[in-house]
């Protein structure tokens, strides 16, 4: 393909990602190729690539199931901030402090898997596979391994050279209503179609009482609990989380089935049991509420969706990549 970037800029690459928003699939997949994103990218030079990343993520997952949930929130974090780009994994240094130490990440793990994958394909490629193509590796499998669907993973990704904390204040938040949450999405090139789809993501994993201790402790100040939660959930949430609660380790399942990858987050958003302000804002527009029934209604369908939206989300272009890291959490 004659791309006809030549020295284009990063801006201009970018603008292309834009377009490929607003005129499909098509369009999307042709500027996936021009900034070098193609399944078959390690073909040649490490063909062996994802069989050593699902080999990581799948020792990994045998002994600790939650690491699915773990890696696909790694990723989204990465690609929400900067681009996927691998900022997410590098370790602060003295007084700079890095993408993992901002607030909305401390609650980040598994990055021992990533260690893992690049460890073994330094040995077997090395100065090969970027850090953010493993990050987009190892969400797939990982999804896979919970039992959720396979997809082919665009690679060719570079790693970014900036991490800074103050950053991650762009990331969504589990309080944002629905507008913020579609302005947070617009922004990176992603539809309200593709919010609905990838907050299915939540159903895996755990949170701590802090990202929702909002709906059931002084909701409003006519209100201790938020009126759109079930009310037997929310008596269960706030049995979890009582007021003034220190333990460290308190707080809920995204869903009832948080290790498998499902579509039971959409039925729990149906019933008024979503665990964040930011699953009930679904419920509040009319577009995102039809998604989530269908969802809720087809796990098939949720699972074709799902990975359309991934492959456009894993695709956001890192701002400044250009190089691939031999150690990923620190810069060449």
């Amino acid at each position: 393909m004659d791309c006809g970037l030549g020295h284009s800029s990063k801006k201009s690459i970018r603008n292309r990602f834009q377009m490929a928003v607003m005129k499909g699939i098509l369009v999307m997949v042709q500027v996936m190729a021009c900034v070098g994103l193609q399944s078959e990218y390690y073909q040649t030079s490490c063909p062996n690539v994802q069989t050593i990343v699902r080999d990581a993520v799948r020792v990994a997952f045998q002994s600790d199931n939650t690491v699915a949930a773990a890696l696909l929130r790694l990723h989204f974090h990465d690609c929400f901030v900067r681009g996927c780009d691998g900022s997410v994994l590098i370790d602060s240094s003295g007084r700079i402090k890095a993408e993992k130490d901002g607030p909305p990440n401390l609650s980040l793990h598994a990055f021992f898997v990533i260690d893992n994958a690049k460890a073994k394909l330094e040995s077997a490629c090395p100065a090969t596979v970027s850090c953010a193509d493993i990050l987009a590796l190892t969400a797939r499998d990982a999804i896979i391994l919970a039992g959720g669907p396979d997809w082919e993973v665009p690679l060719g990704r570079k790693d970014g050279k900036v991490s800074r904390a103050k950053d991650t204040t762009a990331l969504p938040a589990p309080t944002f209503n629905i507008s913020q949450l579609l302005q947070s999405f617009s922004q990176r090139g992603l539809s309200a179609h593709d919010l609905v789809a990838l907050a299915g993501g939540h159903t895996l994993g755990f949170s701590h009482c802090s990202s929702f201790r909002n709906r059931i402790h002084n909701f409003s100040n006519t209100q201790e609990v938020d009126p759109s939660l079930h009310p037997t959930f929310a008596e269960t949430l706030r049995k979890a989380c009582p007021v003034g609660n220190t333990q460290k380790n308190a707080g809920a399942l995204l869903d009832s089935t948080a290790t498998r990858f499902d579509n039971q987050y959409y039925k729990n958003v149906v019933a008024g049991k979503g665990l964040f302000s930011s699953d009930a804002a679904l419920y509040t527009d009319g577009g995102t509420k039809q998604l989530a029934h269908q969802y809720a209604a087809s796990r098939l369908l949720f699972y074709r969706d799902f990975v359309k939206s991934m492959v456009k989300m894993s695709s956001i272009p890192g701002q400044g990549s250009e190089e691939v890291r031999l150690n990923c959490r620190k810069f060449n």
